[in-house]
């Protein structure tokens, strides 16, 4: 495959599947609720679908569970479809395209109810699009992030791609979580506004112009080997750098989305304007990424991880004195401190955001250049798998304790207790991993051979082995 050079490309790159994730975040947090009036005070017209209950609660919160479960399931069996296809199109092309296609006719059929109250057929008609919308999505995302390993050629490119791709990130969640209840705000139905942001997803169609899947880059001879499922999960279970990876992931996956989940009923009661608090989060993050770019060109990508674990933690700390001391503040003073504690989280977020993608995609990258095995669609398959599990923990166990015992104040030392987990964690991250993205200048040329070069090697080990084979098979045939 070709790579693709310059960062004006690898920035366009990166926003590809900017629309498709907030096609995401539309259906699982304001679609699926649109169902049901319950919990909506203010603008119902606009939040629900008809301003009535469409589906069955219990019969549809077992379908989401559903979908859920399908979502983090189906990405082993996808990576290596993903991994496996062969056609003139070229495979990564072909699977986005499978993904993509039945995707948006999944979240289309999802904005039409078949009767106009409350009814199991209903229930049935949203449970089968919602589970073939994550389905599609998965397949989609999974094999958008399978090819940063293969359209990098060096670290650089790929440590540039994974910020830019954190950067966009940021974007579609302050779309998400910003822009949308302003245009519910102003009256618009919430299925109205999908179809608004509907057109955003056709950045995925990006990777279809820039993929160029049938030329060799520059000195590559070496062919990706597909593998089977088994053999694939067994190549990712035997990389024990990557296996460690995994948990410090997981980690971090716990502390983060505790925040992402739980921010709203953290400060639910300080009377504070969340608009507020969440853009000093997000909206700082494409300029602390490169205070974070700093760290890891100077020390590498472990020490990055650590810098971004004590912002976290103090961030998550200023947020904690906020909710204690709201009532014997000033409104002012509540959401100057607020604001300051969203600016130090902000330092971190987009580092967390593109250190699980730069990651794997490293790891995929040199399990290649050494055995020329494509695994980089099951890397992101079982670090998803992971990172669920540790959502599942995050928000369905330690959210709904902290909120069912009345001490959801207590979130943000509980992320901090998990960054310091993670903390420690951070110094026991193979050398592979922690020095990744340090720029050596002494030793620049040597340690930062291509993809290619390194291709080429293996292929001649090979070939040279062959060669002996044959040289020895040769004189045994001259002596008889």
């Amino acid at each position: 495959m070709r790579k693709i050079t310059g960062k004006k490309n690898l920035i366009l790159y990166g926003c590809s599947g900017l629309g498709v994730n907030l096609l995401n975040i539309i259906v699982g947090s304001y679609l699926c609720s649109a169902l049901l009036v319950g919990g909506f005070e203010e603008h119902i017209e606009s939040w629900t679908y008809l301003n009535k209950d469409l589906v069955v609660a219990g019969l549809w919160a077992i379908f989401v569970f559903v979908a859920k479960a399908l979502d983090g399931i189906i990405d082993l069996p996808f990576a290596t479809l993903a991994d496996k296809i062969r056609n003139k199109m070229g495979r990564r092309k072909t699977a986005i395209l499978i993904g993509f296609v039945p995707m948006i006719v999944s979240f289309l059929m999802f904005l039409i109810p078949i009767t106009n109250g409350e009814s199991v057929w209903n229930t049935v008609w949203f449970g089968f699009w919602l589970c073939n919308f994550y389905t599609f999505y998965t397949l989609t995302m999974l094999t958008y992030y399978a090819t940063f390993a293969e359209v990098c050629k060096d670290e650089r490119d790929t440590v540039f791609l994974s910020n830019t791709k954190s950067v966009f990130d940021v974007v579609y969640y302050s779309l998400g979580f910003a822009l949308i209840p302003l245009f519910v705000s102003l009256g618009i139905n919430i299925r109205i506004v999908g179809l608004i942001f509907l057109p955003l997803s056709l950045t995925m169609m990006i990777p279809m112009f820039m993929l160029k899947e049938n030329e060799m880059a520059e000195g590559e001879v070496l062919e990706v080997r597909t593998l089977t499922l088994g053999g694939a999960l067994k190549t990712s279970f035997k990389d024990k750098p990557y296996i460690y990876w995994l948990f410090t992931a997981s980690v971090l996956t716990i502390g983060l989305q505790l925040f992402l989940g739980g921010i709203n009923e953290l400060f639910s009661t300080t009377g504070l304007n969340m608009t507020f608090v969440m853009a000093s989060a997000f909206a700082p993050v494409p300029l602390t990424l490169l205070l974070y770019n700093k760290v890891v060109k100077k020390f590498g990508i472990a020490t990055g991880l650590r810098y971004s674990l004590i912002i976290f933690s103090l961030g998550m700390l200023i947020m904690f004195i906020c909710c204690k001391t709201h009532t014997s503040l000033t409104e002012l003073q509540l959401t100057l401190i607020a604001i300051l504690g969203g600016i130090f989280v902000s330092f971190a977020l987009g580092a967390f955001f593109s250190i699980t993608y730069t990651v794997p995609t490293h790891l995929a990258q040199k399990e290649f250049e050494k055995t020329g095995n494509g695994v980089s669609g099951m890397y992101f398959a079982v670090q998803g798998l992971f990172e669920g599990v540790a959502a599942g923990i995050a928000t369905g166990l330690i959210l709904v304790t902290l909120k069912d015992h009345n001490v959801i104040e207590l979130l943000p030392l509980i992320v901090i207790g998990a960054c310091a987990i993670c903390f420690g964690m951070s110094f026991g991250l193979p050398k592979i991993v922690s020095k990744m993205g340090k720029e050596n200048k002494v030793a620049t040329i040597k340690e930062e051979n291509t993809i290619e070069e390194k291709s080429i090697m293996v292929y001649t080990t090979i070939l040279n082995k062959e060669k002996t084979k044959d040289n020895q098979f040769r004189k045994k045939g001259v002596k008889n």
